[in-house]
C-alpha cells in the first residue's frame, strides 16, 4: 500500500511539474504582441515630425532603415478635414517611399499614416503628423492598425508548432538510421516522424495563410486571393512552398527507412533535403534582412540543426530505447548518443552566439569599446536582448542537467568496465580486455552485427545465449566456474536503476528546453536589437529637428539622437515654395564654441537629389553649431547655420 501511495505522489509530482511547465511555455506563447512588430523603423520623413511649414509640400518622403514593401492602399496622407490628399500611387524605392500629394490643401495639422512589409516579412506600421500655416485639431484613420491580437497569437503559436515537428522529424530520423537496435520494433519511432511532417505542414500552411492579416491587418480570416497570391509571390512564400515541397519528396524516402530498408543513398539524399529545409526557415524570416545574410541563413541554420537532432534525439532516448533497449545495447548505444549531443550543444551555442551578435550590434561601429558597450546596453535594455538573456539562462540549466545525464552514463560504463578486483577491464576468452570497448564495434553491436556477427536478442538471464554474465564464448572456451587460463569474471552489477535515472534527466532536459522553443517563438516575432539601437524613435524626446531657411532654399535638418557619442544627420532640401530641390554638393560641421571645439566636418552621402546622410561623433554635452551650405548650382550656394542641444 505505501508503494502503491509513493507512486501516486511521484505520479502527482511530474505531472504537476509538467503541468507548470506547459502553462509557462503557453504564457509566452499567448502574451501580448508588442505592437505592429517592425523590423524595420523609420529613420526619417519629410515633411518631418510636428514641424509646420509655410506652404503645402508636392510630396511626403518616408525613409526607413530597410527596404520595404506596399501593402496596397495602406499609405494615406490625410488633411485637416480628413479627406486624402495623396494623389495617385506611392512609389517604392528599397528604403524610400514618396507620397504624391495635392498641394492645394488647407492650412492646418496634415496626417501620415503607413503600413508597409520590412525585409524580413514583418509588418510596419505608423503615423505622424506636420502642419502648414499653423497647427489645428489632427484627423484621425484607422488605416494603418496594429497587428490583430488573435492573428499575433497565432503566428507565435504556429511557428512553436513548426519546430517542435522538426525536432519530432530529424531527431527520430537520425536514430533509426543510426542507432536503432534491429530486434525492436520501429512502430513509436514512427509515428513519431510523421507526427513531425504532419506539425511542419501543419505550421507551414498556417503561416501562409496568417502572413496575409499580419501583414495586411485584419482578424485571422480577413484573406483574399488577391492578397494570398501576393504572400505566395514574396520571398516568404517562395521560402514556404519550396519547404512544403522538401517535406513531399522526403516522405518518400522515409518509408523504407522505417521499414528498414533504406540503403546508404537514400540516407545521403534524405541529408541534402534535410538541409534544403533548414534553410527555408532563416530565409523567411529575420536572417533574410540582417547585415550579413549570407552568414545568418548559416548560423540559423546550423542553430535548427543543432536543435532537432539534440531535443529530438532526447525524445527518443527517454521514449523509446532508455525503457525497451537492454543493459548491453544502451551500454553501445550511450556512449554514441553522448558524443552526438556533445556536438550538437557545441553547433547550437556557437551558431546561436554569432547570430546573437550579428542582431544585437550596430552596424558600421569598427571601435571594440563601443561595440562591447552596444552589446551590454541592447542586451538590458532592449525586449529582445532580454530574451536573449532568458535563453541564456535556461540553456545554462539545460547544460547542467545534460552534464548530469553524462556523468550517469559514463558511472554506468565505468560499473561496466572495471572488475571487483579493480582490473582494468574483464578479461575474455582469447585474453581480450574489454575495458575501452573500440567505437566502431560499439556501433556495430547496437545494429545487431557486432565482430563476430551476432545479433543482440535482449536475453541477459544466466543460461541464456548470453552466458552466464550475458557475453558469448566460445566453443570450448572454459566455464567461468572452473579452471582456466584466462580469468573470467562474471559481468558486474550496474548502478542501482541506472536507466531510470537517465530517463529522468532526459525528461528534465526536454520540459526546460520546452519553454526555450517558445521563447526562440517569441523572438523571432520581436524586433532585433540592431533596429531598436541603431535607429530612434523620430518623435522620441532626444530627436532634434528643425527647418532653416536662406534666400535660395529651405533646410530640414535631422540629428538623432540628439545625445553624445554617434549620432546620424539627415539633410532635406527644398525651393523657397516647399518642392524638391536638386543639390550640386553638400556641405556640414559641427562646433563647440562654449567648450573651445573647434568646426568638426560632417563627411555627407547624397541619397537622393534632394537628401543627404551623414555621422559625427559628438564627444561633449552642450549647445553645438552646425553649419550647412549647400550649392545649387555653379555659382549658388549659400550657409545655414542650426544650434543644436546634446545632451
Amino acid at each position: 500500500m505505501s508503494g502503491m501511495i509513493a507512486a501516486n505522489r511521484r505520479w502527482l509530482a511530474r505531472a504537476g511539474a509538467t503541468l507548470g511547465l506547459l502553462l509557462a511555455a503557453l504564457a509566452l506563447l499567448l502574451g501580448p504582441a508588442a505592437p505592429a512588430s517592425a523590423h524595420a523603423v523609420l529613420v526619417s520623413s519629410s515633411p518631418a515630425a510636428d514641424v509646420v511649414v509655410p506652404n503645402s509640400p508636392a510630396e511626403v518622403v518616408l525613409t526607413f532603415s530597410e527596404s520595404v514593401r506596399e501593402v496596397p492602399d495602406k499609405i494615406r496622407v490625410l488633411g485637416p478635414d480628413g479627406a486624402r490628399v495623396d494623389r495617385g500611387d506611392p512609389t517604392f524605392n528599397g528604403a524610400v517611399i514618396t507620397i504624391p500629394v495635392d498641394t492645394s490643401g488647407a492650412q492646418g495639422t496634415y496626417l501620415v499614416s503607413y503600413r508597409v512589409v520590412s525585409a524580413d516579412n514583418h509588418p510596419v506600421a505608423g503615423a505622424y503628423t506636420y502642419s502648414v500655416g499653423a497647427p489645428s485639431t489632427p484627423p484621425s484613420d484607422s488605416g494603418a492598425e496594429d497587428v490583430h491580437p488573435a492573428v499575433g497569437v497565432a503566428v507565435r503559436v504556429f511557428k512553436y508548432v513548426g519546430y517542435a515537428g522538426l525536432l519530432l522529424l530529424i531527431g527520430p530520423v537520425m536514430v533509426l538510421s543510426l542507432l536503432w537496435p534491429r530486434r525492436l520494433d520501429r512502430v513509436g519511432p514512427a509515428r513519431l516522424i510523421w507526427t513531425g511532417i504532419g506539425l511542419i505542414v501543419l505550421s507551414t500552411l498556417a503561416g501562409l495563410w496568417l502572413q496575409v492579416p499580419y501583414t495586411n491587418g485584419g482578424g485571422p480570416f480577413a484573406v483574399s486571393g488577391s492578397a494570398l497570391g501576393d504572400v505566395l509571390g514574396s520571398t516568404f512564400g517562395a521560402a514556404h512552398l519550396v519547404r512544403l515541397g522538401i517535406l513531399a519528396a522526403a516522405a518518400i524516402l522515409i518509408r523504407p527507412l522505417i521499414s528498414g530498408r533504406a540503403g546508404r543513398g537514400d540516407q545521403i539524399l534524405l541529408t541534402v533535403l534535410g538541409v534544403a529545409g533548414l534553410a527555408t526557415w532563416p530565409i523567411a524570416g529575420h536572417a533574410a534582412a540582417s547585415p550579413q545574410p549570407a552568414v545568418s541563413v548559416v548560423a540559423d541554420s546550423v542553430h535548427l540543426a543543432g536543435m532537432a537532432v539534440w531535443l529530438g534525439g532526447l525524445v527518443m532516448l527517454g521514449g523509446f530505447l532508455l525503457r525497451r533497449a537492454n543493459d548491453r545495447e544502451l551500454d553501445a548505444i550511450l556512449p554514441v548518443w553522448s558524443r552526438w549531443a556533445t556536438v550538437a550543444v557545441s553547433a547550437l551555442l556557437l551558431a546561436g552566439i554569432v547570430q546573437a551578435l550579428i542582431e544585437l550590434s550596430t552596424p558600421g561601429t569598427t571601435d571594440l569599446t563601443r561595440v562591447f558597450s552596444d552589446l551590454a546596453q541592447a542586451l538590458v535594455s532592449t525586449t529582445y536582448g532580454r530574451l536573449i538573456i532568458a535563453k541564456v539562462v535556461l540553456f545554462a540549466a539545460v547544460v547542467g542537467v545534460a552534464a548530469y545525464s553524462r556523468q550517469l552514463v559514463r558511472r554506468r560504463l565505468f560499473a561496466d568496465d572495471y572488475g571487483p578486483d579493480g582490473a582494468d577491464g574483464v578479461a575474455e576468452p582469447g585474453g581480450r580486455i574489454d575495458g575501452d570497448p573500440d567505437e566502431r564495434d560499439a556501433e556495430q553491436e547496437v545494429d545487431g552485427r557486432g565482430p563476430d556477427e551476432r545479433e543482440l536478442d535482449g536475453r541477459d538471464e544466466p543460461g541464456g545465449p548470453g552466458g552466464p554474465g550475458g557475453r558469448d564464448e566460445p566453443a570450448g572456451a572454459p566455464s567461468r566456474g572452473g579452471a582456466a587460463t584466462a580469468v573470467l569474471v562474471a559481468d558486474p552489477p550496474r548502478p542501482v536503476a541506472s536507466a531510470r535515472r537517465i530517463r529522468r534527466a532526459v525528461w528534465v532536459e526536454l520540459a526546460i528546453t520546452a519553454i526555450v522553443l517558445a521563447l526562440s517563438a517569441v523572438l523571432v516575432q520581436t524586433p532585433p536589437a540592431r533596429t531598436a539601437g541603431e535607429y530612434g524613435d523620430a518623435s522620441a524626446p532626444g530627436y532634434y529637428t528643425t527647418m532653416l531657411t536662406s534666400s535660395l532654399y529651405s533646410l530640414q535638418v535631422e540629428v538623432d539622437p540628439a545625445g553624445t557619442g554617434s549620432n546620424s544627420v539627415h539633410l532635406y532640401a527644398y525651393t523657397p515654395d516647399n518642392k524638391p530641390l536638386p543639390v550640386v554638393e553638400w556641405r556640414a560641421t559641427a562646433a563647440l564654441p562654449d567648450q573651445g571645439v573647434e568646426p568638426i566636418e560632417i563627411p555627407l552621402l547624397p541619397l537622393t537629389d534632394n537628401h543627404a546622410t551623414g555621422e559625427i561623433s559628438l564627444p561633449a554635452a552642450g549647445n553645438w553649431q552646425l553649419s550647412f551650405t549647400v550649392r545649387i548650382s555653379d555659382i549658388d550656394q549659400a550657409t545655414v547655420t542650426s544650434t543644436v542641444p546634446i545632451t
